[in-house]
């Protein structure tokens, strides 16, 4: 078998004949009248007026010799079969013998026909070249196996895929389903800036970089502007949302990557209560839009969106399944029963032991439910539920629980500036503390409290939902992950 650099030797030959004798190989622009779906969806009205069409794309595969010549060529829409004939076609079978290799992209002219086999065909007269592949496509039977080379070489990947190629465009109508439900409800879709010089809105550990202008440290948003949506409700937008990029600078793994596309929606004048109503609505309508049911099975759970959503108390199952009331044990005893139950935990505060072991309880989880009650303490930029009277300790905050995990957050929103400068207050402690994922506090924010913001509910999901209801590894469902470069 010949080597890469063999192979590439050979079409590097074609290439500088096909120069030589003053074709363009790589020109700017397609003579195409078609494109190949076009061609299939109306086939039988081209063969019947045996019309001639000229159509481009990529030779996928080349099969027979001599006399006759299939090939396969694609070009993103379709695959069509084109036939190559001698004596009829004897210029496109010299071109095709001396200078196409499978990888090229090229033009061909003719007439459309059904072999005897039955399979519909262009019978090619002309052949041009488009762009001239120097290296081999993978072997179309066994895809790229290297699982970071798949990464790498991703446009193969896809290329060579179809299930994958499909994926991606459930991706795409996952994003177009949300948007449009979203617009249906009223809200204004917004962009916030994604340099930010104070991360809010989540807990993670942010990408560090320097604006040179302003010669000033700045920081990768981590959140799709949560602090700047609020601005926006205290400005008198009723309901905004925004799609958009994050960045985590945290380890990977099934579940997270460090750049991601989350949503983020906020309405005034509403609760985690009627917020709960809108996700689960939003939810089954992605569930039935881009996937055609409700009923999913990934990570070994099954769940369906369409049955009842139980609510779920943050303490009471922990209790259930650990029999730690987290409101009364110390954090030595949080500590002791993540090592009886064999659970690795890193930070010593109690923010971070408490949600190590709710981590362990959501494992068997298979949903759909919301979690609500959660301590106050994990969720410094939600209201406090209270009896009329006096503070409960736990937040107004909803989590959809699906196959073991957090697939969104959201809640009321605190909309008290004593309060969110107190829990600020903690937050800064925590980072003073080595928390590297503790809250930043943001004094521009808490002066916008002190202007007043009407009640809101905020609610933010993104890739993880699309991942899990694809049963795929959030890595599997970007179009181009980060790899290490080549050494």
């Amino acid at each position: 078998m010949a080597s890469l650099e063999e192979l590439r030797s050979e079409r590097l030959k074609k290439l500088q004949a096909l120069q030589s004798s003053g074709v363009d190989v790589y020109p700017s622009v397609s003579r195409r009248t078609h494109e190949i779906a076009d061609v299939v969806r109306n086939f039988s009205g081209f063969e019947k007026d045996e019309v001639q069409v000229i159509i481009a794309g990529r030779v996928m595969s080349s099969r027979g010799q001599g006399a006759l010549i299939f090939i396969d060529l694609y070009d993103g829409t379709a695959k069509l079969q084109g036939v190559i004939k001698l004596p009829e076609g004897e210029i496109a079978h010299t071109f095709y013998t001396h200078y196409v290799d499978i990888g090229d992209f090229i033009e061909v002219t003719g007439t459309l026909f059904i072999t005897k086999s039955g399979q519909e065909s262009i019978l090619i007269n002309a052949i041009s070249m488009l762009s001239k592949a120097l290296l081999p496509l993978p072997d179309k039977y066994h895809g790229i196996v290297d699982e970071e080379l798949r990464m790498r070489e991703r446009y193969l990947d896809i290329l060579t895929n179809p299930e994958l190629r499909e994926l991606f465009e459930k991706k795409s109508k996952f994003w177009d389903v949300t948007r449009e439900f979203l617009k249906e409800k009223k809200f204004l879709e917004v962009d916030t800036p994604t340099l930010e010089v104070t991360t809010g809105g989540a807990e993670a550990r942010p990408f560090a970089t320097h604006h040179n202008d302003f010669d000033l440290d700045v920081f990768m948003r981590i959140s799709v502007g949560e602090l700047w949506q609020k601005r926006l409700m205290a400005a008198g937008f009723p309901r905004t949302f925004e799609i958009g990029r994050v960045y985590r600078n945290e380890g990977s793994s099934p579940e997270h990557v460090q750049e991601f596309t989350n949503c983020e929606f906020y309405m005034a004048y509403a609760d985690y209560e009627q917020g709960m109503i809108l996700v689960e609505e939003l939810y089954k309508k992605i569930a039935t839009e881009v996937f055609g049911t409700t009923v999913f099975t990934t990570r070994g759970h099954t769940f369906d969106l369409s049955s009842e959503w139980k609510k779920i108390d943050y303490t009471d199952e922990i209790f259930r399944q650990t029999n730690i009331d987290i409101k009364k044990a110390t954090d030595d005893d949080i500590k002791s029963k993540l090592q009886e139950l064999k659970v690795t935990y890193t930070g010593e505060n109690r923010e971070r032991l408490m949600d190590t072991l709710w981590k362990y309880c959501r494992k068997n989880i298979s949903g759909p439910a919301f979690l609500i009650n959660h301590p106050v303490l994990v969720a410094p930029l939600a209201k406090e539920n209270t009896d009329g009277k006096s503070k409960l300790g736990t937040a107004q905050i909803f989590q959809p629980i699906l196959a073991g995990s957090e697939i969104g957050k959201g809640y009321s929103e605190l909309n008290d500036p004593i309060d969110q400068k107190a829990r600020f207050t903690k937050q800064q402690e925590m980072l003073a503390g080595g928390d590297e994922e503790a809250m930043m506090a943001d004094d521009s924010f808490v002066e916008m409290l002190e202007h007043g913001m009407p009640p809101v509910c905020g609610f933010g999901f993104g890739e993880r939902l699309f991942a899990y209801l694809a049963d795929k590894p959030i890595r599997e469902v970007h179009l181009f992950p980060l790899v290490r470069p080549k050494e």
